[in-house]
């Protein structure tokens, strides 16, 4: 490698052959042995700027040959070649910058970002990018994006200040897979609080709209799965921008991950802040009725479908963040939450007693758990009361909010194996041993309900179910029958 090293000087004057004479596959050769070279950390070490200097020059010929490129004399060899010479200058860029922060800012500092972002972005005219050959110069210098941004914060500012919005978002566009997941790996390195701040600005949110769409329809890409989840969620402003101006589709998307996040193994301290539980809580109680459109079973349009799912979706993340997580169990507070979900089972609950439809208790187990296609609301009348038992969990008033809306008979009604809610009956009990624990007055409600058989426990005990107190709290327990 010494030997390679004391030829740096002829770097310079082997690419001023590529700058003043036709491109010939001889040039391509030239730019070839100088990225393999730089794969040696020794050579890396040693390259001067000159060199550098005279690979920008090529690039920037380049950029300028494929500028002029027009579809009436477009000469297919040579563009073909100039291709193949920007992606071997993206490689020699890309090798520079590995382990190398000297390099980093030398090619920040001649103008790499400048000339090689103008170059991308040529890359997506309509003449060039239905190319089968634009694939390798284009993913090439993405990589050398991410390369020279890795561990290097003035780099990764003038990334984003040169690329973002637009640019960015072309790179994130593009119809290649391996072309999007380099895109979304520089955008994830350049990223920061203040920078995502940016993201939620109405003028930049499309950004993050497609990186949240590709959650959606390309979820094997752990680059924007990341992006979203570590930086993403924890923006009160970009959550709601983003909310705001999503499809009802893509806001499960983004209530999925957001379910995901807190189900994380310790995820006491998940960084969602709670201003992002309040938003998503009043967003609830605001939309929660579309859900009742499912009950007459001839949805009208893919969209009302669509809203009815997001507002599942929503319970789901308030189950999650009110079940014993600390630093959200100030929605038991939040005004009117509860109201509105007692509100809302009652409705349900007569509903599906009222005629057969999706809300209708049911004992048919033989599908259960199998591939058949299940309603959208397994479950939710289920989740309904385990919202209300989380809210109402060592709390006293709004144990007594639930007695005063009639909630405490509604719970007991909803005691029963039902296949449309699995674990309905777990829930229902867990929710009265909460609305019971300290508080004489629901006590005394239950004592009287029960004297009087109406939405008692009695429906449990016919199942073969006995509620059974210990060490203060209520079980669960199966009667073993006589054969």
């Amino acid at each position: 490698m010494a030997a390679i090293i004391n030829s740096n000087l002829d770097i310079p004057a082997s690419f001023a052959g590529i700058l003043n004479e036709k491109h010939r596959s001889e040039h391509l050769q030239v730019v070839k042995t100088f990225t393999t070279a730089l794969r040696d950390k020794e050579y890396r070490d040693a390259v001067e700027e000159e060199a550098f200097s005279s690979l920008l020059k090529v690039l920037s010929r380049l950029y300028d040959e494929l500028q002029a490129v027009s579809s009436e004399d477009e000469d297919l060899q040579s563009v073909a070649l100039q291709l193949q010479l920007c992606a071997e200058c993206f490689r020699a860029q890309r090798n520079a910058c590995v382990q190398s922060t000297r390099n980093q800012s030398v090619l920040r500092e001649v103008g790499f970002i400048d000339v090689s972002l103008k170059l991308l972005s040529l890359l997506r005219i309509p003449n060039l990018e239905n190319r089968d050959d634009i694939l390798e110069p284009f993913r090439c210098g993405i990589q050398f994006l991410g390369n020279l941004a890795v561990g290097n914060q003035m780099c990764k500012d003038d990334i984003w200040q040169q690329s973002f919005p637009n640019i960015l978002l072309q790179l994130l566009s593009v119809d290649d897979e391996k072309a999007v997941n380099y895109a979304s790996m520089v955008l994830h390195t350049c990223l920061d609080e203040a920078k995502v701040e940016e993201l939620s600005e109405p003028q930049n949110i499309p950004v993050a709209l497609r990186v949240m769409e590709l959650c959606r329809t390309q979820p094997d890409l752990d680059w924007t799965v990341i992006i979203a989840t570590q930086h993403f969620l924890k923006s009160s402003a970009l959550v709601e921008s983003m909310y705001s101006g999503m499809s009802h589709h893509e806001r499960v998307t983004l209530l999925e991950l957001l379910f995901a996040q807190l189900r994380e193994e310790d995820s006491d301290e998940c960084g969602v802040p709670p201003s992002v539980a309040r938003f998503l809580a009043s967003t609830f109680q605001k939309g929660c009725g579309a859900v009742l459109t499912l009950a007459t079973g001839s949805v009208s349009s893919e969209e009302v479908l669509q809203e009815a799912l997001t507002v599942i979706s929503l319970l789901d993340v308030l189950c999650e963040m009110t079940s014993d997580c600390s630093q959200f169990m100030f929605l038991q507070d939040h005004p009117d939450l509860l109201m509105t979900t007692v509100e809302l089972l009652e409705q349900v609950h007569a509903i599906g007693k009222a005629s057969k439809n999706v809300f209708s208790s049911a004992q048919n187990f033989s599908s259960f758990g199998g591939d058949g296609d299940q309603s959208p609301v397994i479950s939710f009348k289920a989740h309904l009361i385990r919202l209300i038992g989380n809210l109402c969990h060592n709390n006293t008033n709004n144990q007594n909010k639930v007695r005063e809306l009639e909630g405490i008979p509604l719970i007991l009604d909803n005691c029963n194996i039902d296949s449309n809610n699995p674990f309905i009956s777990q829930w229902a009990i867990f929710a009265i041993r909460n609305l019971l624990e300290r508080n004489t007055q629901n006590q005394e409600l239950v004592a009287s309900l029960e004297r009087r058989g109406s939405a008692d426990y009695s429906a449990l005990r016919e199942l073969g179910f006995l509620v059974e107190e210990r060490d203060g709290s209520l079980l669960l327990k199966t009667v073993r029958k006589d054969s």
